[in-house]
């Protein structure tokens, strides 16, 4: 029982650190990404559908600082312009035939600061999911023992085991959060 628990406790924490580094990747770091635009909706076929832009393009990188959109169905190019303007992602999409290119430009000082402050709230919401989980998996053992399915000592075992896992999730998240920065910050 307690083998189930912790099971089930290690996948919902890789879930919300996975949760975590996606929701990271949607801060702008100067160099140009996919993830910076996949995830915008886009009013689609005269409003009828609102689609993600991953699912009505293909999205890749030229070089480091622009970003090329190919629709699946062209006729969406205005569509996809005005969702990207309307994303409120700072970004300026050009059509040029076929394709539309977003190009980024350097980012200022004070923008990188903002960007910095951002991925900190973000980072402290994926540890406060981790911690979320271990409270939960912490009440389930202590359920357990209540209802005499473990004994103390393995309910104390496993509550160690969940602040060792939280511990090391934690530790994962500061890494990818110091990365981040370093990223945010490099001119």
């Amino acid at each position: 029982m307690v083998d189930t628990i912790l099971q089930r406790t290690r996948d919902h924490m890789k879930k919300a650190l996975e949760v975590t580094n996606q929701d990271l990747s949607t801060i702008r770091s100067g160099r140009a990404t996919p993830a910076l635009v996949e995830n915008i909706m886009i009013a689609s076929y005269g409003g009828s559908q609102h689609l993600r832009l991953m699912e009505m393009a293909t999205i890749s990188t030229m070089d480091a600082k622009t970003i090329v959109i190919s629709p699946y169905d062209p006729s969406q190019l205005a569509e996809i312009e005005k969702g990207i303007l309307a994303g409120s992602s700072g970004l300026t999409p050009v059509i040029d035939k076929e394709i539309i290119r977003i190009s980024l430009p350097p980012l200022s000082e004070e923008r990188r600061l903002e960007y910095t402050k951002l991925a900190k709230a973000k980072l402290e919401g994926g540890r406060i999911m981790i911690r979320q989980i271990r409270h939960e998996a912490m009440k389930n053992l202590k359920k357990e023992a209540d209802e005499k399915t473990i004994s103390e000592d393995q309910q104390e075992h496993g509550d160690k085991l969940v602040q060792e896992m939280t511990d090391e999730m934690i530790a994962e998240i500061d890494a990818i959060g110091a990365k981040k920065e370093a990223e945010l910050l490099q001119v």
